[in-house]
């Protein structure tokens, strides 16, 4: 999915989403990423729901969102309730949603100046295949 908005220069943007794989600005990448308007932490390693936990709540919560955009995937699947509850006890909101969802709305967030960061699990492609 192709997404045209544009954020002021110097901002990190979503330009595309698709399965297993994200574009920002004009780079793709196919591993885990946090992204906030102003950085990118690389190889976040929470490649699917269950291994989103309290450390990597703390890692986004280092980035000083006032809400976090967290993208489970292709499908909406909510993580652990105590690494959500991590973040909330910071007062930091949590949108769990799809990737292109997340993607979507953190443009448009960022867009507004907001201090958003979206929290994109990507499985990795190093993961074996299924009945193997």
């Amino acid at each position: 999915m192709q997404l045209t908005h544009e954020l002021p220069e110097g901002h990190f943007f979503f330009r595309a989403c698709a399965p297993g794989a994200v574009t920002v600005v004009d780079r793709e990448l196919t591993a885990s990423l946090l992204l906030a308007p102003d950085r990118i932490v690389e190889d976040w390693p929470v490649a699917v729901p269950g291994d989103f936990d309290v450390a990597a709540a703390e890692a986004i919560a280092a980035l000083e969102p006032e809400v976090v955009l967290l993208g489970t995937g292709e499908t909406q699947v909510f993580p652990s309730r105590e690494a959500l509850v991590a973040l909330l006890r910071r007062r930091i909101g949590v949108e769990v949603m799809t990737n292109a969802a997340a993607c979507r709305t953190y443009n448009l967030l960022a867009g507004e100046g907001r201090r958003v960061v979206a929290a994109i699990m990507l499985p990795s492609h190093h993961a074996p295949a299924a009945g193997a």
